[in-house]
């Protein structure tokens, strides 16, 4: 899209689709905001978008993000970060829900809260990657599926309740999709994995970028991508 430089703060840019998502904004020139769990990854991430600014915060513990530096526009908050543990509901532990309504749908809640003043001033977008989980909810992934169909009902609510600023807000439910995430996934399943047999990364993210670069006259509120 042409037009002035944009900024994009965007999570999860360490892995898997948030990665991909990252480096095509950062190759096409947008500004970065990446936000990293620790200084570790900080590192990593400063030496992998050179330019980019890198926050600090651990999105299991949404009370860290309250001191993040946050420019004051924003044209998107692309939340592509997230955990999962399968298991049946008898068997979860209170640390496994714990972690993952927390890291899967507390923390892009408050980061987007956060943001909300720079997201009105640019009139920006907020796009959730969600999970075919946060439609349809299958045994074992109990745990997963609550927070991420709480996810949705985060963004159906944003949608309504910022429309009237400009901000638009979009989910993204991709199915099983060939990330770092679902090699683990297969793991807790006990089941061989083979990428081939799932939807690319960078399919997923033509679709972020897509939904980032609509003229200011529509919106996407949701878009599900599955493997053929």
């Amino acid at each position: 899209m042409s037009g002035p430089t944009r900024t994009h703060l965007v999570t999860g840019a360490g892995s898997g689709i948030g990665a991909v998502v990252a480096r095509r904004l950062h190759e096409r020139g947008d500004l970065l905001v990446l936000l990293a769990r620790n200084e570790g990854r900080a590192g990593d991430l400063a030496a992998a978008y050179p330019g980019a600014a890198v926050v600090t915060a651990d999105l299991a513990h949404p009370e860290t993000l309250d001191d993040l530096a946050l420019p004051d526009r924003l044209d998107s908050v692309v939340h592509a970060a997230g955990v999962v543990g399968l298991g049946p509901v008898a068997d979860l532990s209170t640390a496994t829900w714990q972690e993952q309504l927390t890291v899967n749908l507390v923390a892009p809640a408050v980061l987007t809260r956060l943001a909300l003043p720079a997201l009105r001033a640019a009139r920006g977008a907020v796009v959730l990657v969600n999970s075919g989980a946060g439609i349809t909810a299958n045994p074992q992934w109990g745990a997963y599926a609550a927070s991420k169909h709480g996810l949705r009902a985060l963004a159906d609510s944003l949608r309504a309740e910022e429309s009237g600023h400009g901000v638009r807000v979009t989910s993204v439910f991709p199915g099983r999709t060939a990330t770092p995430m679902q090699e683990e996934v297969h793991r807790q399943e006990g089941k061989e994995y083979d990428a081939s047999a799932w939807v690319r990364a960078d399919t997923v993210a033509d679709l972020v970028l897509h939904v980032l670069d609509l003229p200011e006259d529509a919106v996407v509120p949701e878009v599900v991508v599955k493997p053929r």
